[in-house]
């Protein structure tokens, strides 16, 4: 069906160009978690982890299986049959933008974990509470941009609007609510969806950038200093 509809006039290289893609990408996924799952068996046959690691352990390499079935769960959707649908062949912008926010979670909690294993903590000023309510601002706001960006390469919401910062000729869109229930926009409609990713890559820049001007003000671990400031560098990249 995506064939006739979509992609008829592809050539057998472009095809395996796709195909090797999305090969690569799953064996890559299939040795991430092996190398989870194999060296978790024997450090835990060895009793080399303790009782609270062991529950890091199995929470690791759940999310990791987890992961592999959202994404067999994802791409099965880009393959069923909609007779009542109008639309080009795709994947379900929901379930990409499941697949990819339990990919950043399984980052981030291997990353936590890693870190919390190899690098003491530090102890830093009580005065750093309205600090760390930055850093949460900025985490979850960063957490938030990416699933927003599921969400345009789902629908090809990209595609929409192509100028910056105005979208066409207009701040706000005339279509940004077009859809009903009003509620639909926001998953559903292009304009809304690029909208919100847009708002919510701007929101986690000032963030991180009020976060880092904050940092200076206080006395902080080398490390940490040195953690935030890479911090405002990738987000200047992004």
């Amino acid at each position: 069906t995506a064939f006739h509809s979509l992609n008829h006039d592809m050539t057998l290289t472009e095809f395996k160009f796709i195909w090797y893609m999305e090969y690569s990408h799953r064996m890559w996924g299939r040795v991430v978690g092996l190398a989870y799952i194999l060296p978790a068996a024997y450090f835990w046959r060895k009793g080399w982890l303790n009782r609270p690691m062991k529950g890091c352990v199995l929470a690791l390499c759940g999310l990791v299986c987890f992961q592999g079935l959202l994404g067999w769960y994802m791409v099965k959707s880009g393959l069923e049959e909609k007779p009542d649908s109008y639309d080009i062949p795709r994947v379900s912008q929901y379930r990409l933008a499941a697949h990819l926010g339990s990919a950043l979670v399984l980052y981030s909690a291997s990353l936590w974990t890693g870190l919390s294993l190899l690098l003491p903590r530090h102890k830093v000023p009580n005065s750093v509470a309205i600090q760390s309510l930055t850093s949460d601002a900025s985490s979850s706001l960063m957490f938030y941009s990416g699933i927003a960006g599921a969400f345009v390469a789902g629908l090809d919401a990209g595609l929409v609007y192509n100028s910056f910062p105005k979208m066409g000729e207009r701040w706000i869109p005339d279509d940004l609510l077009a859809f009903s229930p009003m509620l639909r926009n926001i998953f559903e409609n292009p304009t809304t969806v690029q909208f919100d990713h847009r708002i919510l890559g701007i929101s986690s820049f000032t963030a991180i950038t009020v976060l880092y001007f904050l940092s200076r003000k206080i006395p902080l671990p080398r490390r940490t200093r040195m953690a935030v400031t890479s911090l405002l560098a990738v987000a200047c990249l992004q």
